[in-house]
């Protein structure tokens, strides 16, 4: 298992966006119109990188698959009922437990990544066991291939799970390449992470019940 170009897109991605946010204003990357702090984003399909768009430019864009610009959703939502048993996760032989899920490429294929201090890293995925929540777990079907993911988080009990834009993914491994520290991680990478999720859970739309361990 290699850190991918995805990965690497991912982490660029976030400096750049992390710059653009420094400056006194935000434009739209196609029109240079100025963006408030909140705004829609695009994927470029081609070369991975993440766009900052407004409003008017973004509604030309949604989401069919021969298009060179992708919208990225916005909508969050809190699997509560979401079902995968240990064996089923261990069969996706996902080294750690923390990784996104997405459907990509021509033909789509899913993909499994984790984030590390070196980026996103491509996982080996097992389609049958993929199959297998996918066929327990209807809503994760329905996932628009690049944008959108399924984000799970097992390094706390209840585990949680998420549909999630693939944005906030790229978030998540940014924060984690640009925190970590030493072999460990170090005692404030994981604050950061235990803070990103608690962020992510208070602006998701919660379906089902409680995540199940």
């Amino acid at each position: 298992m290699i850190a991918t170009d995805t990965g690497r897109a991912a982490f660029e991605n976030l400096k750049r966006l992390a710059r653009s946010r420094r400056a006194k204003a935000e434009q739209c990357e196609l029109c240079s119109a100025a963006l408030g702090s909140a705004h829609p984003h695009l994927l470029n399909a081609g070369t991975r990188n993440i766009l900052c768009s407004c409003d008017a430019c973004a509604i030309l864009f949604p989401g069919r698959a021969d298009q060179s610009f992708r919208r990225i959703p916005r909508n969050l939502r809190f699997l509560g009922d979401f079902k995968m048993g240990d064996a089923q996760w261990d069969a996706l032989r996902i080294p750690i437990e923390m990784a996104f899920f997405c459907r990509t490429g021509t033909p789509s294929r899913p993909v499994a990544f984790y984030p590390s201090p070196a980026g996103a890293i491509e996982s080996l995925l097992s389609l049958d066991a993929w199959e297998e929540i996918v066929r327990e777990n209807p809503a994760i079907a329905k996932m628009e291939d690049e944008v959108e993911t399924l984000l799970v988080n097992r390094t706390m009990n209840p585990h949680e799970y998420y549909l999630a834009p693939i944005d906030e993914c790229y978030g998540l491994v940014g924060l984690i390449r640009s925190q970590w520290r030493g072999l460990s991680g170090g005692k404030e990478v994981w604050q950061a992470i235990g803070g990103f999720f608690v962020s992510l859970k208070s602006r998701a739309i919660h379906t089902g019940g409680d995540s199940h361990a």
